[in-house]
């Protein structure tokens, strides 16, 4: 078994949690990548949104790298634009947002605006949304894709850019005037999370081989629910890194990137 990246862990997982035959709204990077992945592997019938308008493209000519590259129009049943693309989540029609997000909290509420200081005068800057905070409000369920490190793993985001489950409330999203069941799954390189149904808090599910719940917690700023059933992660094969490595992302755009210690 050939050793996998952090990155290909975290695409390969998303690959994973993805079925065949959903709508599922993509964000730039590596959810573009475990959709790709799952398009080639499991999930054939999968049809993936782009924010740029695109609707059911086959990714052959390789990895698009912005929502609005043209390689994510090929062969679309659908390429009518941004306002478009989003009606189609408002309508219902969109299974999941697979998005990523600098920081999350324990109710799945991301950040992706910015980190210290205040708006106005921000310590660090990010890129902001995108189409991210619309996609949490309308699609069905949230997936967020982030590498697993105590700086993105919060008590509280200083900023909801992409909404969750807000304040753990019963009724949070409801009042909100937001669609969709709200934050479903959290891929990791180490981790997969989900969300308790009683509380929305957020739940260990799985484990990297070799990790333990206690090596997890220690990697999360607030305290974790855990699944009675934790199980392993399960790991990516010759065939499927050699998907990824050779036909999602041959040029290494982000299956090269490096996570932090």
């Amino acid at each position: 078994m050939a050793e996998v990246s952090p990155m290909e862990m975290i695409a390969y997982a998303g690959s994973r949690v993805l079925e065949d035959e959903t709508v599922v709204f993509v964000g730039t990077g590596l959810p573009i990548i475990a959709a790709l992945h799952a398009q080639l592997t499991h999930a054939p019938g999968i049809q993936m949104i782009f924010e740029a308008g695109s609707f059911g493209a086959i990714l052959e000519q390789g990895l698009p790298l912005s929502v609005g590259d043209t390689r994510a129009f090929r062969k679309a049943a659908f390429a009518k634009g941004l306002c478009a693309a989003f009606e189609l989540t408002q309508r219902g029609y969109a299974d999941y947002a697979f998005i990523g997000g600098a920081q999350i909290d324990m109710y799945g509420n991301l950040n992706s605006t910015f980190e210290g200081g205040t708006y106005q005068n921000p310590g660090v800057r990010f890129p902001g949304s995108g189409g991210a905070g619309a996609m949490s409000a309308s699609c069905e369920k949230t997936i967020a894709i982030m590498a697993l490190e105590k700086r993105r793993f919060v008590d509280k985001v200083q900023f909801v850019t992409s909404i969750g489950f807000g304040d753990g409330s019963p009724d949070y999203r409801e009042k909100a005037g937001v669609y969709g069941s709200g934050p479903y799954r959290v891929i990791t390189n180490q981790a997969l999370f989900g969300y308790d149904e009683e509380t929305r808090r957020m739940m260990l599910l799985e484990v990297l081989p070799g990790k333990t719940p206690e090596d997890i917690q220690e990697l999360v700023g607030f305290e974790l629910l855990v699944s009675p059933d934790v199980k392993e992660m399960a790991l990516p094969s010759e065939e499927d890194l050699r998907l990824l490595v050779e036909e999602c992302d041959p040029d290494g755009y982000f299956l090269k990137r490096v996570v932090k210690k």
